[in-house]
């Protein structure tokens, strides 16, 4: 996955701006992004204060753990059941 550009502190305060009354278009402009950029921004931090970010990077880390732990006992387990010969 790319890395961005903008932290979420910054991405927050750029959506803040908005909040205040900045137009969309001058925000983009300041910022050097595209409208869709700016409205995916929005749809996944709106209405999200910085520690609401960090809360929610650590909980997407955690799950991405989890998933790769889940899936590396399902492989283990399909190793042994086709090491046992598949009698179950």
């Amino acid at each position: 996955m790319k890395k961005s550009r903008f932290s979420e502190e910054q991405i927050i305060a750029v959506l803040k701006g908005h909040q205040a009354g900045i137009a969309v278009a001058d925000i983009c402009r300041k910022h050097g992004i595209s409208d869709a950029t700016f409205y995916n921004w929005r749809s996944r931090y709106g209405g999200m204060e910085v520690s609401d970010a960090r809360r929610l990077k650590a909980l997407e880390d955690e799950n991405r753990k989890l998933k790769k732990l889940l899936a590396e006992s399902m492989l283990d387990v399909a190793t042994l059941r086709e090491a046992l010969g598949k009698n179950f």
